[in-house]
Parts: structure tokens; C-alpha cells; sequence
């Protein structure tokens, strides 16, 4: 295809967009109708902060040595994904060919539809051979992948609610799940093991339909614009609704007045003309609805409560959720669950990825979300949905690194899926949110100074600290608008991100150089705890002191013991 039509205007941060391409080994695309999902694995070196614990059982052991800290060069594996728009594809794909250094891999995994339209450009600009992947195989792949190694990776959606998202536990077993995928028409997946999956059904109206007659109704041809109309409109004033036929609710039937009785009903009864907003909200509610009908009819056919909805129709646009949401529970009568995922539009990136490295086994692996590169789930409130992130409205990204090792349930739970290791939500306690926000706030400079202090010998600590501090202070910004953009906001994962934001800049232990002057109150009670439990180091607060402070004052005064200070 030829890349005279493509656009080329615009300049991509190369430490933020395609990071680490130095050292990529493996790559894989999939390319939708508008969106393109690059998925690519690298090998990171970085350091990491190795602890070795000394054993006193003396009467001076306050004062003694208890463990020392070295740090030591490791290599990692990293997932890469990189979400943006088709339009800028020629350009991305001349940025990795000109920083591609060390990669040997002869072949790109391809999936989606428009890997045949830009086959002939991705072998020409990387020099790799394109190897398509069957589609369905790699969106379930790729669902598999999110479910079981991202926590807080599925959510229910509630309209008006506040936090409009509510996360689920992630459940030691996944198995069976309906997947209802809906790109320009409908499929239906019962899935009920890794590698077992059967389509029991679908349907011809889905995104398609939604674009095509949205195109013909309000002569707007983009997609995501059908959806800003949508956002706008009234759907009352196109649909007949219950009220509009009997004068309020049809009881015996059990149907509300406010109920859809006919979609675009009114157009034929009422002689004027309607708006472009009001016609893509009935378009879209339309849609929604027959398509929640359908999926919860299959689940209850199949006996299944669990059921995910995703590809490019969801979008995490709100009216699409809610109307999907609202369909499921009006027909099932709450037997069924409408979910959604956080990275439902990586899933067949992920697992065309997965199946041009099952060589490697990533399967055997755990693997994390590292919120240091990871976009986050946007907002869908009129008012905060305009602010773009800091790096570049045009792409969203999802990185995961390979954890040391492969994490199991732990055994002695009584009942794995219920456990909640977090006893406070603060996308749900705002007040909480924000006095936790600000406590990290107020705290990051000294962790800065502290990072620098514990590489003395390094001359560009004093630089690499002041970008860490910078990026965590955007993480808690857009944090603070939107709190669930990387699932349950939680005390826990803001120690999470400030602890990837410093291993992105090399600092793994910033406190190791911590002595009794800096608190030495804090120092002895981490002595008392590593005799009592021979833990390590980071494990020293015991949660009465996390929640009371070290002489039973609030947290609020003594937060330089658990947030910014020494641990």
C-alpha cells in the first residue's frame, strides 16, 4: 500500500511511546479498521536492591548491624503495548525500522483485518515477514492473558455512581466465561479452557451497523465523532417509549413508561426533524440493547453468569457501557453480569504475541503491570474526558514486566476469590483519596533527596531523581482526576507506582543508606520486628503502626516513617 495518503506531521516521544526499542527480540500487530495494537517483548537491565539479613540474638542487638544492601545489575523481561490510530502507522513504522539495534527476529505476528491492507508496508519499512494469526484465537489468547496476571483488570460499569467503575477481585479460576467481541458485527465465544473455546453465536448488527447507519442519519463519517453525537443526545425524542402508547407503565407485563417500546418509533408519528445527537443516541441505544439481549440469552442457554464484552464498538465509552449494562440486567433480572476490561482493545495484540512466543512459555511466567508505562483507563466525565495525558493524547500503552517468580493463591486462604488484601477503596472514600494523595505529595521531594543520597558515586542521580520526581507528581495528577485508571485505587498501589516510577530511573532502594538519625525510633522498631519475624526490611511496620503511627498518633504525623521517609 502506497504511503502517499498517510500522515506523517506527527513527532513521537521516543522515551515515552516506543520505549526500550533497542532491545526488542519479538513483535506482533494487530490492525482494526481504525486502530493499530503493536505488541513487542525487550529485555531491560536495570538494578535491583539485593538484601542480606544479619541474625542477633545479643542484648545490643539495637545497635548492631542488621542487614546490609547492595545493589546489583539485573535483565529483565518487558511486555510492550502500544495502542494508535492507523493514520500515523507509516510514520511508527519508520521510527522502529531507524531504532530497531539488537533484534534478530525474522517474522511480525499479524492479526485483525487490516494486517492484509498493510502487509506489504510492514514488510517493506521493518524488513519482516508478516505471519498472520487466526483472529479469534488470538482475541482469546489475549483475554486468557489480562484475566488471570492484571488485578482489577475487569469492571462492572454503574452510570451516576460514584466510583462509576467497580472492580472485581481477580478469581483464581477464570473458566467458563461467555466473551461477546463486538467489532462490525457480533461474535459470541463460550470459553472454557485455555485452549478450548467454541463461537455458539453472533449477530450481523454490531459497530458496523452502528457506523454505517449513523453515517446515513447524521452524515458523520468518523466513528468516535457518532459517539460524541450520541453523548449529547436524547434518545426520547426519536424513540417510542411505553408511556408514549399506553400513558405510563404496561404493569401486567411488568414494563416500565420509560421503556423503549420502538426504537426510532416517533420518527414516523412525529412531523418534524430531529437532531443529529438525538438520532446516533437512538442508534446507539438501539444497538446496545439488541446486543445485551442476545448475549444474555446464550449465557443462560449456557448456563453462564460471567460475561466480558469487548473490541472496538466498547471503546470505554460510557452511553455503550450502560446501555449494554442496562440490557443484561433488564433480561436476565440480575442473574447475569455485564463486565468490561481495562485493556480490552490490546487483547489481539496480546495474543497474537503470545502465539509467536510459545517457544519462550510466557505462560509459566506471572507477569505485572508496570504502572510507570502504562496509560490508564481514561475517564468518562464530560469534564475531565477533554484533558489529555501528558504524553500524547494519540496513543495509549500498557507495559508489563516478568515477575521473579510465577505467583499461586496462597494455600492457607480459605476461599481465594474473595480475598480482599485491601481494606480500604479510595475510589470509593474521596476524602481518603485525598488526604492519601496529598500525604504523597507532601512526601515526594524527600524521596527524591533520598534516591539521590543512596547512590552517592553516581553523577547523574541528581538528574534521574529529579525525572522520577516529576513523572510520579503526573501520576498522582492524573490520579487525582482519575482514580481508576489502573483498577481499585488503593494505599498499596500508590506504593506500587512510586516504586515502578523509581526502578524506571535506576533507583531500587532509595532508603538503603537510611541510618538511626534519620528515625530512630522507626530503627528500633524495625529492630524488634526483624528479630520477632526475621523478615527483611520493608517488612517492618506492622499494621498498627502503618495505621496508628510509631507512638500511637495518626498516620498523618508520622508520615515520613511509612510514605517518605525510612521504612
Amino acid at each position: 500500500m502506497s504511503g502517499a495518503n498517510m500522515d506523517k506531521s506527527i513527532t513521537l516521544p521516543a522515551d515515552e511511546i516506543f520505549r526500550n526499542l533497542e532491545n526488542a527480540k519479538r513483535f506482533a500487530i494487530d490492525i482494526g479498521g481504525s486502530l493499530t495494537k503493536l505488541a513487542y517483548y525487550s529485555t531491560v537491565q536495570h538494578k535491583v536492591a539485593k538484601v542480606r539479613s544479619f541474625d542477633h540474638t545479643g542484648k545490643d542487638a539495637d545497635q548492631a548491624l542488621l542487614y546490609e544492601i547492595s545493589e546489583q545489575e539485573e535483565i529483565t523481561a518487558r511486555l510492550h503495548f502500544i495502542k494508535f490510530e492507523n493514520t500515523y502507522i507509516e510514520t511508527c513504522l519508520d521510527f522502529i525500522k531507524d531504532h530497531l539495534v539488537n533484534t534478530d527476529t525474522k517474522v511480525i505476528k499479524a492479526t485483525g483485518g487490516g494486517a492484509y491492507k498493510f502487509k506489504d508496508l510492514i514488510e517493506k519499512k521493518l524488513g519482516l515477514k508478516v505471519d498472520k494469526e487466526d483472529e479469534m484465537t488470538c482475541l482469546i489468547k489475549g483475554c486468557n492473558f489480562v484475566l488471570k496476571n492484571i488485578p482489577h483488570e475487569a469492571f462492572v460499569y454503574v452510570k451516576h455512581a460514584d466510583p462509576e467503575f467497580r472492580f472485581q477481585t481477580t478469581h483464581p479460576n477464570i473458566f467458563p466465561y461467555l466473551l461477546v467481541n463486538i467489532g462490525s458485527g457480533v461474535s459470541i465465544v463460550k470459553v472454557e479452557t485455555e485452549d478450548k473455546f467454541e463461537r455458539i453465536g453472533g449477530s450481523s448488527i454490531g459497530g458496523g451497523t452502528f457506523w454505517g447507519l449513523g453515517a446515513l442519519l447524521t452524515k458523520t463519517k468518523k466513528f468516535d465523532e457518532l459517539l460524541q453525537l450520541a453523548a449529547k443526545g436524547q434518545h426520547t425524542n426519536v424513540d417510542m417509549l411505553v408511556k408514549d402508547i399506553y400513558g405510563g407503565g404496561y404493569q401486567i407485563l411488568g414494563l416500565t413508561g420509560n421503556l423503549i417500546a420502538s426504537s426510532f418509533g416517533k420518527s414516523s408519528t412525529v412531523d418534524k426533524e430531529f437532531s443529529k445527537e438525538d438520532m446516533a443516541k437512538s442508534l446507539l441505544h438501539m444497538i446496545s440493547n439488541d446486543i445485551g439481549q442476545l448475549a444474555c440469552l446464550y449465557a443462560k442457554q449456557h448456563n453462564l453468569s460471567q460475561v466480558y464484552f469487548g473490541g472496538f464498538f466498547i471503546r470505554g465509552h460510557p452511553v455503550t457501557m450502560h446501555t449494554i449494562t442496562y440490557s443484561i440486567n433488564f433480561f436476565s433480572k440480575g442473574e447475569v453480569q455485564a463486565l468490561f476490561l481495562r485493556h480490552e482493545g490490546y487483547l489481539g495484540a496480546i495474543g497474537a504475541f503470545l502465539k509467536g512466543a510459545e517457544e519462550d512459555n510466557p505462560n509459566l511466567y506471572s507477569w505485572g503491570e508496570n504502572y510507570a508505562g502504562s496509560s490508564g483507563l481514561m475517564s468518562t466525565s464530560p469534564d475531565v474526558f477533554p484533558m489529555q495525558r501528558s504524553r500524547s493524547g494519540t496513543f495509549d500503552m500498557l507495559e508489563m514486566d516478568r515477575l521473579e517468580r510465577q505467583l499461586v493463591n496462597l494455600p492457607l486462604l480459605f476461599d481465594p476469590s474473595s480475598y480482599v488484601p485491601d481494606t480500604v477503596d479510595l475510589t470509593e472514600d474521596a476524602m481518603a483519596r485525598e488526604y492519601w494523595l496529598t500525604c504523597f505529595e507532601d512526601a515526594l521531594e524527600g524521596v527524591a533527596k533520598r534516591a539521590v543520597a543512596s547512590q552517592p558515586d553516581a553523577k547523574d542521580a541528581a538528574d534521574r531523581a529529579g525525572k522520577f520526581q516529576q513523572k510520579y507528581w503526573n501520576k498522582l495528577q492524573t490520579l487525582r482526576h482519575q482514580p481508576f485508571a489502573y483498577g481499585s485505587l488503593t494505599v498499596r498501589s500508590l506504593l506500587d507506582t512510586r516504586e515502578h516510577c523509581l526502578n524506571e530511573f535506576n533507583f531500587p532502594d532509595p532508603y538503603s543508606k537510611c541510618r538511626d538519625s534519620d528515625c530512630t525510633d522507626c530503627h528500633h522498631v524495625q529492630a524488634r520486628r526483624m528479630r520477632a519475624t526475621k523478615a527483611g526490611p520493608h517488612l517492618f511496620i506492622s499494621p498498627k503502626v502503618a495505621m496508628y503511627g510509631c507512638h500511637g498518633h495518626p498516620v498523618r504525623y508520622v508520615l515520613p516513617c511509612f510514605v517518605g521517609g525510612c521504612r
